[in-house]
């Protein structure tokens, strides 16, 4: 039971970051409002969580948020060809792509397994790629990217019927020690989101293609190698070497660092859920703000 719903929330993942990116890039980008639409996308889409979070944990109904959110995600990307919806089509677009997340995040986290938390978030990198590059051409039919989250939808529904129950939502109890480390997790997330974005990483061509598997690989296997070393000790020695191999003027470097970066993907997010562990919506949103943040000065 625990597979097929890590495996259908997976697909739903890699479906819900492609049509987000196909969208934005192919219908959004060319209209006159698009740097007000990237930015309302972003703060719904990342932001938004936080507060998504705090509801979906209260609610109790992790695979309805999840496929509402992917509903959501599918009607916006609808609404974006129709003429002067293009600023509500992106902020309807972020909130379905945070409503999914933070659904299928919980589930997942409820397994407490952080091998199953990296393999849901990976798939995400490739459908942003995916999604991006097609977004740019004109060989991929339109119907087809806003059918897929109906598919992943109905997918949810008809296989994955009953998740791990959420505990009682409660923010209180935290100690000033995990206070702390809370900070600091947060403060690590809004600097690897800035790498993300600032780093000169290659992006074209070959490079790009071994770029994205690069920053998938290393956020599905980060679980697993933390469940093998420890959490601390494998976040530890990721973000070590991935400081170092920045500083190395090489494209085989810069995959390097950025495997290692994606690595620490799972490990923060399981890091959250266990310094919150009645609030898991909330970790996995508050997280998600600080990508967002850490997106802002390259915006």
């Amino acid at each position: 039971m625990r597979t097929r719903l890590v495996a259908v929330y997976s697909a739903a993942h890699f479906t819900v970051d492609f049509t987000c990116a196909f969208v934005m890039l192919r219908v959004i980008s060319g209209g006159s409002a698009h740097a007000l639409c990237f930015l309302l996308y972003n703060f719904c889409a990342f932001a938004m969580q936080a507060p998504l979070g705090v509801l979906a944990d209260r609610l109790n109904r992790n695979r309805l948020f999840a496929t509402c959110g992917l509903l959501l995600t599918a009607l916006a990307g609808a609404l974006a060809f129709a003429p002067g919806l293009a600023i509500a089509a992106s902020a309807l677009l972020g909130i379905g792509n945070g409503a999914f997340h933070v659904g299928g995040g919980i589930d997942v986290m409820n397994f407490q397994k952080l091998g199953a938390l990296g393999v849901f978030v990976s798939p995400g990198a490739f459908g942003i790629y995916l999604g991006a590059l097609l977004g740019q051409g004109n060989a991929f039919p339109v119907l087809s990217a806003l059918l897929l989250p109906f598919l992943a939808a109905i997918a949810v529904f008809v296989f994955c019927r009953d998740g791990v129950r959420n505990t009682p939502f409660s923010l209180s109890g935290l100690s000033l020690s995990r206070m702390t480390l809370a900070a600091g997790l947060f403060l690590a997330v809004c600097l690897r989101s800035y790498l993300g974005f600032a780093a000169d990483f290659p992006r074209a061509g070959a490079w790009g293609i071994v770029l994205v598997c690069a920053v998938a690989a290393g956020k599905a296997s980060g679980g697993f190698i933390a469940e093998k070393l420890g959490l601390p000790q494998t976040g530890i020695a990721a973000a070590l070497a991935a400081a170092a191999l920045l500083l190395l003027p090489y494209h085989a470097a810069g995959i390097g660092a950025a495997f290692l970066i994606n690595l620490t993907m799972p490990l923060t997010l399981g890091g959250m859920a266990r310094l919150f562990p009645n609030a898991k919506g909330f970790a996995f949103g508050a997280l998600t703000l600080a990508l967002f943040i850490g997106t802002l000065p390259v915006l």
